[in-house]
């Protein structure tokens, strides 16, 4: 029987691809759409111009500390609101593939999940621990 304990090696892939998707995301809004175009996006939507910005600050910003193993409970948790609006707003009218023309709410709502797993998990091996936590570096996952 294996007695190694490997789940704090999955937690840390976990967060680092969600970091890696959170910034990917981020970026698309800023060198692909652009940012007048995003907040285009966002308006056209029915949110107010200034949230684009937020949420491009929210994606590169969160999905970096996720990298970094820093707050990683609180930007996991931070960010599902982010993939919620989206889910809902952008794509649930799509249907449920995201192939779908426009992409369905298949991927917002895997990575919804995926956040909030991270949440209840922690950011497992090599998460940062703070020293105004109370927990210890064992005691990160």
């Amino acid at each position: 029987m294996n007695t190694i304990d490997t789940s704090p090696y999955g937690a840390l892939l976990l967060r680092l691809a969600l970091g890696v998707m959170y910034i990917a995301h981020g970026l698309l809004k800023i060198f692909v759409f652009t940012l007048p175009g995003t907040v285009s996006f966002f308006e056209n939507f029915g949110y107010p111009g200034w949230m684009a910005y937020a949420v491009v600050v929210a994606e590169i910003g969160g999905g970096a500390l996720l990298i970094a193993g820093l707050y990683v409970r609180p930007v996991a948790l931070a960010l599902v609101p982010v993939l919620m609006g989206a889910l809902i707003s952008v794509h649930w009218a799509n249907g449920w593939l995201f192939s779908s023309k426009g992409g369905g709410w298949e991927y917002p709502a895997f990575l919804v999940a995926a956040s909030l797993a991270l949440a209840l998990t922690g950011g497992g091996a090599l998460a940062v621990s703070l020293p105004f936590s109370g927990k210890g570096p064992e005691e990160t996952t």
